[in-house]
């Protein structure tokens, strides 16, 4: 039995960095002023706030004023969705989405479209990745919106956001993309991207939970999120999280700091962690395309078991990881996304996501690709429709 736990989740949640809370602790602490005040403890808590928005807009090569603070991923695209469809409404009530969002762009959608407006989903392709042509496709006169995601929260797809922003700019339709998983792993860049608006959460790059931020590119049409101050530049009222949105600032400052040494770390680890199980395990399959995906991210499907069984043997022999995402963690549904790309619903609930972080070693993957093989053999005994296959029945 390991002695400490093997954390395989981070695209759920990563632990906040020492440096990181350094920086917060003062704005807990001695540094409690209102930024919206103007004696001295209320300026210096603006003055954090704004060097965070510095760090945020260089991270992401943006303008200082197109970075706006949210509670986080879900807000941020709540935010993008529903604020660009209330302006715009007199263009068209058309949006265009993918089959493989995040719950927190779905659920808003669906929203919208109980007040009028219309949502066409567009399938993904059994890798797990969006074709632009068939976004182009599902263009309409009335078009205001596309939202699809940089990189997919279960299977760790990449999308190609800058060739689908390039069509939607020719017809001057607004795009956001909710980068949630992709900041931290990837280069972002709003301007190479091409997008309008992008939503990011501090927590999963080793900052706080509870913030985030939105770009919003400069001219964008866009209803405030809330009312009743003039924080934000008069678009999201209340008074800020002074201590969350100075760790977010310095959590991306380091995210992005040595990203491509980062990321190529990852992908090695990554890459020895589906060779082995591809390998060692029969009836598996690996969602989601072989390369073009997240360096941190595996996510496998194991036919004749239940994933959930699967994730507590796990958690016995010291390692933590997920099903998919941790919003839908409590739900008995199949995963959406799994569905999207074509598994049937009982091998859909067979699946296992691996999710790298900067404190996993080689020898962490070695741990897994022992025991791993055991826990999947132990739980096909108990499923008669393996006994079956094993003597060619299937």
């Amino acid at each position: 039995m390991q002695e400490r736990i093997i954390y395989f989740d981070h695209a759920a949640t990563t632990p906040l960095k020492k440096e990181v809370l350094d920086e917060m602790m003062p704005y807990l602490t001695e540094q409690y002023g209102n930024p919206s005040t103007i004696y001295k403890l209320g300026r210096e808590a603006k003055k954090a706030i704004e060097l965070a928005r510095e760090r945020v807009a260089k991270a992401l090569n943006a303008e200082v004023q197109e970075i706006f603070f949210t509670s986080g991923g879900t807000e941020s695209d709540n935010w993008a969705l529903k604020g660009v469809a209330f302006a715009n409404k007199d263009k068209g009530k058309h949006i265009i989405t993918t089959t493989i969002e995040h719950h927190a762009v779905l659920h808003p959608l669906k929203y919208l479209e109980g007040l009028g407006f219309e949502v066409t989903y567009v399938p993904v392709e059994p890798n797990g990745i969006v074709d632009p042509q068939k976004v182009k496709e599902a263009i309409r006169e009335d078009t205001i919106l596309i939202s699809v995601m940089l990189a997919n929260n279960e299977i760790g797809t990449i999308q190609p956001v800058k060739e689908i922003a390039k069509i939607a700019k020719e017809r001057r339709i607004i795009v956001h993309t909710d980068a949630v998983q992709a900041v931290g792993q990837i280069p972002v860049d709003v301007k190479d991207l091409g997008v309008d608006l992008l939503s990011l959460s501090a927590h999963k790059f080793y900052g706080p939970k509870g913030v985030g931020a939105l770009y919003i590119k400069k001219g964008t049409k866009i209803h405030p999120f809330s009312h009743g101050g003039a924080q934000e530049r008069n678009r999201r009222a209340g008074t800020e999280n002074v201590a969350g949105i100075v760790g977010l600032g310095k959590a991306i400052e380091l995210a992005t700091a040595n990203l491509t040494e980062y990321a190529s770390r990852l992908q090695k680890l990554r890459d020895k962690l589906i060779d082995g199980v591809l390998s060692k395990i029969d009836y598996v399959r690996l969602n989601g395309d072989r390369y073009n995906r997240l360096p941190s991210n595996a996510n496998f499907s194991f036919e004749f078991i239940e994933g959930e069984s699967l994730l507590l043997m796990l958690d016995m022999k010291g390692i933590a990881a997920s099903s998919g995402s941790a919003c839908t963690s409590g739900s008995l549904d199949p995963s959406h996304v799994l569905l999207a790309i074509g598994l049937e619903h009982e091998v859909a609930h067979g699946s296992l996501r691996i999710t790298l972080g900067e404190d996993n070693t080689e020898e962490d993957i070695d741990y897994l690709l022992e025991v791993l093989p055991e826990i999947v053999s132990r739980l096909r005994e108990m499923s008669p429709l393996y006994e079956k296959v094993k003597k060619g029945g299937r």
